[in-house]
Formats: structure tokens, sequence, C-alpha cells
């Protein structure tokens, strides 16, 4: 049985740090894409970083290039994303998901993204229950 664990969020202030942990169980979370979404109140979920398996590529949304930064440590089956310079307009719910059915190999050829890809929230199949994220100004 497939299960994301999200935990990390909490209250900041704009400028501050957050890490959020993502543990995954029932399946190797390495072995298939990994993503952060968010979604902020009365708006769409929103794709935030990409992760394709083996760390082999990464997607991060314009609004957080620079910023964020997912990576695995598969020795906890766990993935994280780190947030720096946090925003105001990074205030949202977090999720993590899984896509095992392998939608995000249209997204990465020899390495090198392709241009335009973004992830769409119908192709993970499995998600977290969210995390928290408040940043006040």
């Amino acid at each position: 049985q497939v299960q994301l664990v999200e935990s990390g969020g909490g209250s900041v202030q704009a400028g501050e740090s957050l890490r959020l942990s993502c543990a995954a169980s029932g399946y190797t979370a390495s072995s298939y894409c990994m993503g952060w979404f968010r979604q902020a109140p009365g708006k769409e979920r929103e794709g935030v970083a990409t992760i394709w398996p083996g760390g082999g590529g990464k997607y991060y949304a314009d609004s957080v290039k620079g910023r964020f930064t997912v990576y695995q440590d598969n020795a906890k089956n766990t993935l994280y994303l780190q947030m720096n310079s946090l925003k105001p307009e990074d205030t949202a719910m977090y999720y993590c998901a899984a896509d095992t059915e392998r939608f995000c190999e249209a997204g990465l050829t020899a390495g090198i993204l392709t241009t335009g890809w973004v992830p769409h929230r119908y192709e993970y199949n499995y998600w977290g229950q969210g995390t928290q994220v408040t940043v006040s100004s």
C-alpha cells in the first residue's frame, strides 16, 4: 500500500526558510517521478517541483526557481523540498505526489527538460495529506 506523509510546514516570516519532507512507504520513491504541488485558497493546485527517478532531472516552477530545491534521500525513501527566501505568495498547502504511471517520461529526454513541460495533477496517482506553509510579511 503506497503512502505519502508530509511534514515540516509551519508559519515563518518573509525571507526565512523551511524544509518539507515526504516520507514514502509501500514502494521505492526513487523509482518514479515525485512532485511537490501547492494550493492556495481559491486557486488551482500548481506544480512546484518535480524530480525524475534517480534524480536524473528536476523541474521548478518559474515562481520558485533559485529559491526552492527538490531532492531525495534514497536510504530514507524520503522526498524533500528546501524552501529558502520565502515570500508571502508562497503561502499554501503543500502536497507531495507520486507518478507511478510514468507520465513524466514525456518531460525529460537524455537528461534535458522538454521545453514548456509542466507537471499536471492528474498525472500523479498518489498524494499525501498536505502540510500548511504560511509566510507573513
